[in-house]
């Protein structure tokens, strides 16, 4: 199982009868599911379907959902409404007409409103089967959204695996670098401790070193690799859980950025603040990415 992205593209299309129709949806990431509908009127079912479809299947994402429509030609009759055209030319026959207006034309008289009529071949037949296909590739059409999110989501979660491989070497490197060793440690608070008291020989030396010692409890940031260990791994099992996790990798982001930070201003050494810059900008990128996860 895998994560989805929120991106996606599908599009469904065919023809029933003379109706040529197509299907089309895109979806970005967003904070809850946000369903825009565009449907022909008259439609408006068949658009509310997809909706109900879309709503089942997805959690997250802003969807543009719209459905076309065309007609093919030639396929509608033409009927002269005999009743209409015998009414007109009687009411015609008792109007006395004015010197300067010639007679009535048969052209003139078949463009009077009623007197054509279109009348469709397909009928009711091909507009329930229209609808019936409608329904069907709205269907089709969620079902490749979903294969076009979870494709995007498997290449997701390769980068996102790529930072937190990044970030478990960091925490790595930062437990083990050099200048938090007890030793590096003790020497630079031994020098720091003995430049304080050559430049003021008035001060308590026992008072001195309860200080240092209370800086060096404050530098330790044995909490903070310990919280990243634990949030990395936390972030590995979401992923591998997959479906609707993003709002979860979203706050594991945030807590990785405060851990992060703080090893930062922990660091009283210029390789450990290195590191610390550089796990700053991997969860960076990481948070970064999780926005389109669902």
């Amino acid at each position: 199982m895998t994560i989805r992205s929120m991106t996606g593209f599908a599009r469904e299309a065919g023809v029933t009868g003379p109706h040529q129709w197509a299907w089309e949806i895109k979806t970005v990431n967003g904070r809850g599911l946000d369903v825009r509908l565009r449907a022909p009127q008259g439609f408006e079912q068949q658009g509310e379907e997809a909706r109900r479809l879309l709503a089942a299947s997805l959690t997250r994402g802003q969807c543009q959902l719209s459905l076309t429509l065309a007609r093919a030609a030639g396929e509608a009759s033409v009927r002269i409404n005999q009743p209409a055209l015998e009414r007109l030319l009687a009411t015609l026959d008792g109007i006395r007409r004015p010197d300067h207006v010639g007679p009535a034309t048969l052209d003139g008289l078949l463009a009077v409103r009623g007197v054509v009529e279109i009348e469709d071949d397909a009928g009711a037949a091909f507009d329930e089967a229209l609808r019936t296909d409608l329904v069907a590739a709205a269907a089709r059409l969620v079902a490749a959204l979903q294969a076009a999110r979870a494709a995007e989501g498997a290449a997701l979660a390769h980068v996102l695996d790529g930072q937190l491989a990044a970030m478990a070497a960091l925490a790595e490197a930062a437990e083990l670098c050099p200048g938090r060793q007890p030793e590096a440690v003790r020497a630079r608070l031994a020098a720091q401790v003995a430049l304080l008291l050559d430049a003021s020989a008035g001060l308590d030396s026992q008072r001195l070193h309860q200080e240092a010692a209370l800086l060096a409890a404050r530098a330790d940031i044995r909490e903070e690799i310990d919280r990243l260990r634990a949030h990395i791994q936390s972030a590995r099992e979401l992923l591998a859980a997959g479906q609707a996790v993003g709002r979860r990798l979203d706050f594991l982001a945030q807590e990785l950025g405060r851990e992060a930070n703080t090893l930062c201003s922990k660091a009283n050494d210029v390789s450990l603040s290195r590191i610390g810059l550089d796990l700053k900008a991997v969860v960076e990128q990481f948070r970064e990415q999780v926005q389109n996860v669902e």
